[in-house]
């Protein structure tokens, strides 16, 4: 199977190692081991005494049950684990995806919602958020590219990498576009959790009787390391992906397996430790827009990263690496998530880290552009 390059991830395999400030990072600073179980008052000696087994296939019920309680109508059965929500999204597509199928995708987002379709050789036709739109779905658009045969929708919510975090109203009559065409909708809420006003967003899979929902402990729980996440789907596509499962996953680790358990159990605490991470590195953000006359941006108000336009006349990849190479700031040029002239800008990390790096961007800016 040919398929297209990762062009977010070998942009990173590419450069973050070379990076003295990542600025292109989406998670909020990862949580240690030792802070999860002095978050969640863990027992070490549980830990220690785990057989190092399989564990649970599908995933253990404890996790499952866990995982629920993000819902408002899921149950176990409507639960399969995955490895990450990078596995959840394949093992969807490769479960009901084939050749000559017609698929929407709503970009930019992970590359992943259309790379794949298209490399099973289905016709994958595409949504360009827009910024006039406070990057937001077109209604109107996204009803003239559906079909009455498109296959599945894919988007995610909240948006990576604009922030936008589609409202509840709009997210209904999404479902009704898909709904008079018996679409599927596919969508990533590996963000889903850290909504700025800490109001979570309705699922899909709760909203929509053919919604798959796909999440993670990457991003709202920062265990990126854990390589954790999950599908949320009506029963007879978990039966589907279960079974496309076996040929790739098997079981997740047991290890993981406890220690999101552990996460999302305490998901009240982490989610609350992240939020002010988060709100503290976009008011660092907003200050910097406000004195940076050459870049602007739609303010998110959800997830990690905000899409920063500017008017220098060149190309983003270019501009990120005479950036990087001049000063050592690592920023994900929107060229790899299909939109030039855009930055992808993570803010959830180290604030004073955050407020030097953009301030030496700016400075690199008017000695590379503007200094006559």
């Amino acid at each position: 199977m040919k398929i297209d390059k990762f062009k977010v991830e070998e942009w990173f395999n590419k450069y973050e190692s070379k990076a003295k400030y990542d600025l292109a990072d989406t998670c909020v600073e990862s949580v240690s081991v030792n802070e999860l179980l002095e978050l969640t008052n863990a027992k070490v000696d549980e830990i220690f005494n785990k057989k190092l087994n399989y564990g649970d296939i599908h995933g253990s019920l404890r996790l499952k049950n866990a995982i629920c309680s993000l819902y408002e109508k899921q149950t176990v059965d409507n639960i399969t684990i995955t490895h990450g929500a990078i596995g959840a999204n394949q093992l969807v597509m490769l479960s009901l995806i084939e050749r000559g199928d017609k698929i929407v995708s709503i970009i930019p987002t992970y590359q992943q919602h259309y790379s794949i379709p298209k490399s099973i050789g289905a016709e994958v036709k595409t949504l360009f958020l827009k910024e006039k739109n406070n990057w937001l779905p077109d209604i109107d658009e996204l009803k003239n590219i559906v079909s009455n045969d498109t296959k599945i929708i894919c988007m995610n919510n909240p948006n990576n990498p604009t922030g936008s975090v589609i409202p509840e109203e709009m997210l209904i009559k999404i479902t009704e576009i898909a709904r008079a065409s018996n679409a599927y909708i596919l969508c990533d809420e590996v963000y889903r959790g850290l909504e700025h006003n800490g109001r979570i967003s309705k699922s899909i899979a709760d909203i929509y009787e053919k919604g798959i929902s796909t999440g993670s402990v990457s991003k709202v729980f920062s265990l990126a390391g854990l390589r954790l996440g999950w599908i949320s789907a009506p029963i007879q596509v978990i039966k589907e992906v279960n079974h496309q499962r076996e040929y790739n996953t098997i079981s997740v680790g047991i290890l993981d397996d406890y220690f999101a358990s552990l996460a999302i159990e305490n998901k009240e605490i982490i989610i609350e430790r992240n939020l002010q991470k988060i709100l503290e590195g976009k008011q660092v953000l907003k200050n910097w827009l406000v004195k940076e006359q050459h870049c602007h941006c739609i303010i998110p108000n959800g997830g990690t990263t905000a899409f920063v336009g500017y008017d220098m006349n060149t190309q983003s990849a270019e501009l990120c690496k005479k950036l990087q190479k001049d000063t050592g700031v690592m920023i994900l040029p929107g060229e790899t998530m299909e939109l030039d002239r855009y930055l992808r800008i993570g803010y959830g990390n180290n604030p004073d880290k955050l407020k030097k790096a953009l301030n030496i961007f700016s400075q690199w800016i008017v000695n590379n552009y503007y200094n006559s």
